[in-house]
């Protein structure tokens, strides 16, 4: 196969396009007057308008690895369209947030979902929290560089490391430049790119003359099992499990808060977060499409031949398997485009995150408290080129697209959501609790094994399988984790609380500081009635 230069030459005009929009939005930004340029560069100065808002929205979930991953799971006989759970799951998440967690957290002008968290339990506690959010959005991005890699690699014949390297730079000098603006400007002409790229790919494909009817395929056999899918009694608990974590999941992530914190309003906030779950929802669609044909090409008459992608292992590239050798070149040229799009929607978007996270509540709040806004600003950029340079050095090795966007958000999910919870909807829970939550979460994922960690379960719990040499947890393991996490937090807080007003552990030992000195006062000055009380009656 020859390098596609015709295809190289459209791929640098739509890098170099984005570029010149991330720059320009980044003057836009510097437009704007404010003695705070931090919340000009984490939320947009909390005035991003709104048919901006619901693009970046839409376009911070919709990454390189949501379409493949969409792709790969549709196509693979062993799972199907049933198996397809984060269109659903995510537009679902995106509901709950709206309904529940936006004005809470709008309202008092958070700049981070780490703000509440940090007020809450204290720094230390703040810093520790920090690395779950940061791990998964690390992971994110090198999920979306990774499949990146493997689309160029396929269509124009390229090393998958110059495709991570220059896609990371790209990312990270825009992102640098204009923070939220340029994400949030730069997504709106990358998700309409998507859109309309995978949206013309479908015909050509679809007429293949290699490809069958996907109607009739869905439920028949023809060159492999149905694309629909099927999902046996045995594994309704993972289903169920792998949904609920995506449900409840998707919320505690910085890139959301970001976008529902950057509106002008809670209400245009929980519209925003309301109508990017239909757009999330509606874009995984032209993805079920092309993995629904992957599943019904004869590959012996394309160019790629026999054995199927599934029997090479290279399930993970089918969507670009599919534009390469089922569409003509032009059209390809046009979904690689597509994939460069998503992919840099969601890393732009991880890679804020995790700097403004860092800037704002690691930074500010715990290394310099005395730092100024320009102080603030430095190390916030200084942590995007780290952070993009971690999370390309992992895209290298990255052997599973799906599996590595999966696990990026389960530490999320088991060990901040809980905290996220209590912090908003569960008042008098306190540090003990939070520490001890987070401990025993991080113990009980730990115990219960992870395969594409090559991690033996310790925990087996009811329905461990052993599946070719790995075990498969079948039971819903990953809720348990989180509830357990919720429960100890919520326990161990009430119970320090009723031991060291009661006096029954010294106050000395609160080092924590948990009781106040004035609830001691009102606790001892009720204490003294009671007892005043009782000797009355008593005379």
């Amino acid at each position: 196969m020859a390098l596609n230069i015709s295809g190289l030459v459209a791929l640098v005009v739509f890098y170099v396009t984005t570029l010149a929009i991330g720059i320009w939005a980044s003057w836009k930004s510097k437009k704007q007057k404010s003695n705070k340029p931090t919340e000009v560069a984490m939320v947009g100065g909390r005035s991003i308008n709104f048919c901006i808002g619901l693009f970046t929205a839409t376009a911070t979930w919709v990454g390189g690895a949501y379409i493949n991953g969409t792709a790969e799971i549709v196509y693979l006989p062993s799972r199907g369209l049933v198996w397809v759970q984060a269109p659903v799951g995510f537009a679902l998440a995106l509901l709950v947030g709206g309904l529940f967690f936006v004005n809470p957290m709008r309202s008092k002008n958070y700049l981070t979902m780490m703000d509440p968290i940090q007020e809450a339990y204290g720094n230390v506690m703040g810093t520790l929290l920090f690395i779950p959010p940061l791990i998964a959005d690390i992971f994110w991005f090198a999920a979306v560089l990774a499949s990146l890699a493997a689309t160029m690699k396929v269509i124009l014949d390229i090393q998958g490391y110059l495709a991570i390297i220059i896609s990371a730079c790209t990312v990270i000098i825009y992102t640098l430049l204009g923070g939220l603006y340029s994400v949030a400007y730069t997504d709106v002409i990358q998700l309409v790119f998507l859109m309309v790229s995978l949206w013309f790919c479908i015909p050509f494909a679809m007429m293949n003359s290699a490809t069958e009817s996907i109607p009739y395929t869905a439920v028949h056999d023809s060159f492999q099992t149905p694309w629909l899918g099927n999902l046996d009694v045995q594994f309704v608990g993972r289903w169920l499990d792998d949904f609920l974590y995506l449900v409840l999941g998707g919320i505690a992530w910085q890139t959301y808060f970001q976008r529902v914190l950057s509106a002008s309003s809670s209400k245009q906030a929980r519209v925003i977060s309301y109508l990017s779950g239909v757009g999330c929802f509606v874009m995984a669609i032209p993805a079920v499409l092309i993995g629904a044909v992957a599943a019904s090409t004869d590959w012996n008459q394309t160019n790629y031949g026999l054995p199927t992608p599934n029997d090479r292992g290279e399930s993970a590239l089918i969507l670009p398997l599919v534009l390469h050798h089922l569409c003509p070149p032009y059209v390809s040229i046009g979904g690689l485009g597509a994939i460069a799009a998503a992919v840099m929607s969601s890393g732009d978007s991880a890679l804020l995150s995790a700097s403004s996270m860092f800037a704002h509540n690691i930074y500010r709040k715990v290394l310099r408290k005395q730092a100024t806004e320009k102080d603030v600003l430095k190390a916030m950029r200084v942590s995007m080129v780290v952070f993009g340079t971690v999370a390309a050095a992992l895209a290298f090795y990255s052997n599973s697209i799906y599996d590595l966007w999966f696990l990026g958000g389960e530490l999320v999910y088991a060990l901040l959501f809980p905290q996220l919870c209590c912090v908003l909807f569960i008042p008098h829970t306190n540090t003990y609790g939070s520490a001890a939550g987070f401990f025993f979460g991080f113990l009980l994922r730990l115990l219960a094994g992870e395969p594409t960690l090559k991690i033996p379960p310790i925990l087996r719990y009811p329905g461990c399988t052993l599946v070719d040499g790995v075990y498969i947890q079948l039971f819903p393991y990953k809720l348990v984790t989180m509830l357990s996490t919720l429960l100890a937090i919520v326990s161990v807080s009430y119970l320090a609380a009723f031991l060291f007003k009661r006096n029954i552990l010294p106050r000395r030992w609160d080092v924590c500081k948990i009781i106040k000195e004035n609830q001691v006062i009102i606790s001892l000055s009720q204490r003294e009635k009671s007892d005043a009380c009782t000797e009355d009656g008593e005379l």
